[in-house]
This record gives C-alpha cells, sequence and structure tokens, in this order.
C-alpha cells in the first residue's frame, strides 16, 4: 500500500480502479443479470453521468486550486522570506497554473458535453428564454463558469506568464501584469460562489 501512495501517479490509478470497481458493482445492482454492463453502456443516462463525474473531478481540480492562490498563496506571499520566494515563482506557480489552466479547460469541456447530452445546451446559454424557463438557472451557472473560464485562458494566464518570467517583458511590466492576474484570480473567486449555487440548486427541488 505505501509503494502505492508515495507515488503520485500510482495513487491517481487506484483511485480510478476503485472508481471503476464501484461502477460495475453499481451497474450490476441495477441492470438485469443478461446484459449487465453492455445495457448501461447504450444509454445516454450512463455516458452523461461518465461525463458528469468527468466534469466535477475536473471542477474540484480548478476551483481548489482558485481557492488555494486565493486563500493560501497570495495572502501569505508577503510573509515569505525574500530569498525564499523565488522557488514560489519559478516552481511552484508554474506548475499550479498548469493544472489551474487545463482543469478549467476539462470542465468547460465536460461542462458543454454535458449539457448536450442533456438536451439543455442551446436552451440553457439563452437562460431559458427557448424553453418558458426551465434552463434560466443552469444557464446563469453555465455563463459565470464561461466568463471564469474566459478569465483564466485569455487573462489571468497571459498576465501570470509576464510576471513570472515565463516570457520575455520589460521589468516594469512584471508588477501591473501580477497586479491584474490577481484581480481577475479575485474577481473568478467571487463569480464561483454563485456559479456552484446555481449548479447545485439546478439539482434539487425544494
Amino acid at each position: 500500500m505505501a509503494g502505492i501512495l508515495t507515488n503520485l501517479r500510482s495513487t491517481v490509478i487506484a483511485g480510478f480502479v476503485l472508481a471503476l470497481a464501484l461502477m460495475i458493482f453499481y451497474v450490476y445492482g441495477q441492470y438485469s443479470a443478461s446484459s449487465h454492463i453492455g445495457e448501461a453502456l447504450g444509454t445516454t443516462a450512463f455516458w452523461a453521468f461518465i461525463v458528469r463525474w468527468a466534469h466535477v473531478l475536473c471542477g474540484i481540480m480548478w476551483i481548489g486550486l482558485l481557492y488555494y492562490f486565493n486563500f493560501v498563496q497570495i495572502p501569505n506571499m508577503p510573509n515569505i522570506p525574500d530569498e525564499q520566494k523565488p522557488a514560489i515563482g519559478k516552481v511552484i506557480a508554474p506548475a499550479a497554473l498548469w493544472w489551474f489552466r487545463w482543469g478549467a479547460m476539462g470542465t468547460i469541456a465536460f461542462g458543454i458535453i454535458l449539457a448536450a447530452l442533456n438536451g439543455y445546451l442551446v436552451d440553457a446559454y439563452l437562460l431559458g428564454f427557448t424553453d418558458g424557463g426551465a434552463s434560466t438557472i443552469i444557464g446563469i451557472g453555465m455563463w459565470l463558469g464561461t466568463i471564469m473560464w474566459f478569465n483564466v485562458w485569455f487573462v489571468i494566464w497571459p498576465n501570470q506568464k509576464i510576471a513570472l518570467g515565463i516570457v520575455e517583458a520589460p521589468a516594469e511590466d512584471k508588477p501591473k501584469s501580477a497586479r491584474t492576474a490577481m484581480l481577475f484570480s479575485r474577481t473568478n473567486t467571487l463569480l464561483s460562489i454563485p456559479m456552484l449555487f446555481a449548479m447545485v440548486i439546478n439539482q434539487n427541488v425544494f
């Protein structure tokens, strides 16, 4: 067991194997004994579930790192001795930003696929104007998520590349870019709260 847990790749693979075992157990409990897996694989609901699972996994990676940046890294940077700060900028931040931006990409991609599979993609992006308001709340959540994704890829990441010295830029541009990235990261933190509310409330009736 220690051999699995001391290697991140092995840990993640083991997690997916356990999830697969749970899926097989669930499918065998839901479908007739004659065609368990084949019957499940033939349903849109099954694939919508798989895509929703991927959507949530990517979302946890994305929002988790967003909150790490805003609740941990940024507030504590002033407390880090100057001689230690390059380790954050050259090692920790670039790695975290890689997972951050691709988590955002995975979340938006799987979210769009999920909405298409469930038949509400256009209605949601039109905020329910075409279905009597049934897709309004999920549409608001999708628009907020789309804005956040745009901020990650077209504002935060380009400015972080300048601030961290990943791309060549005049030295005087770095503080401005760092501030822009921080402000848009804070914007995403703000938007994440109503976005998650819209996503969760859409799954519940009360």
